[in-house]
């Protein structure tokens, strides 16, 4: 093994982590399978491989499609939805990293969905529609034709415009007016001023929480939501500005300095239609609150 080959990967490590957490949707695991990339890399033959980034990424999706086959067939996964790890990032990051992560980021409501796919539909969408990767090369990683693979996408994104998020259908695309909608609802819920709140929700938006760390509790309609929303009053002050999935968010960091909750929006037609709230701290250990308490 050479340094070069070591500065190479290092060179696609953050595409490959972007592909996996898209894969996966849980960054400890995304992680975990870059790493196994890396390590299969140094044990091959590589005297064959011409494309070393698209070897790369053919192993990455392997390596993923594996953990969707072995978490479909786990007996003790809970019912109900379960919310990916948001990405969290502040706004204006520079860091090449989180860069390569929010690039063609897909929002919350997209990857729930996306969780909700059979392993080889998610990959062959992934792969295809958000990473640009042929179906001729997609074909084999699934154990399927070319146009079985195209068919798997093709069906993914009829799941998804069915759940009116492919490609994120209708979202609000000006993140300063859907910077000023979090900052009006933040407000709201820190004043308690209900009526200002339905203002901004949509009639029929819809709460997620992950609570207890795996399925989600579902909220729906915006006076339920309200109701819910007023548990959050007391730590609206201590909201941060952030980027959650690529989207105008917030990070709550209590007064001992960790991250207490975060907060992420869809927003259309000029009202919120979606908030995903992480809470548990099994989702947030990859957040750094110190990226935030400078604000």
């Amino acid at each position: 093994m050479t340094d070069a080959l070591a500065e190479m990967f290092e060179v696609e490590r953050p595409r490959l982590r972007a592909v996996a957490y898209r894969m996966l949707g849980s960054f400890s695991e995304a992680e975990d399978a870059v790493q196994d990339t890396w390590l299969r890399l140094t044990r091959a033959d590589r005297s064959d491989v011409v494309n070393l980034p698209g070897w790369l990424t053919n192993v990455t999706a392997r390596i993923c499609l594996d953990q969707l086959h072995a978490r479909r067939s786990r007996p003790e996964e809970p019912a109900g939805v379960r919310l990916p790890e948001p990405l969290v990032t502040p706004v204006g990051s520079t860091d090449p990293e989180q860069e390569a992560l929010l690039a063609d980021a897909v929002g919350m409501a997209m990857l729930v969905v996306l969780d909700t796919l059979r392993p080889a539909e998610r990959l062959a969408f992934v792969l295809h529609d958000l990473f640009g990767v042929p179906f001729d090369e997609i074909a084999p990683i699934v154990g399927r034709s070319t146009a079985t693979a195209t068919q798997l996408a093709s069906r993914a994104r009829r799941r998804l415009r069915g759940a009116e998020v492919g490609p994120e259908l209708g979202t609000e695309v000006d993140p300063v007016r859907q910077r000023r909608l979090v900052e009006a609802f933040q407000a709201a819920a820190r004043d308690g001023d209900l009526p200002r709140l339905l203002e901004v929700l949509a009639p029929d938006v819809v709460l997620q929480a992950d609570a207890d760390g795996a399925a989600s509790g579902e909220t729906r309609g915006a006076r339920a939501v309200v109701n819910q929303v007023s548990a959050f009053a007391p730590l609206a002050p201590y909201g941060r500005a952030a980027l959650v999935n690529g989207r105008p968010g917030l990070v709550v960091i209590s007064p001992d300095g960790a991250v207490f909750a975060v907060l992420g929006s869809t927003v259309q037609a000029g009202r919120i239609v979606r908030i995903d709230v992480f809470a548990h701290p099994d989702r947030l250990r990859h957040v750094d609150p110190r990226a935030f308490t400078d604000q």
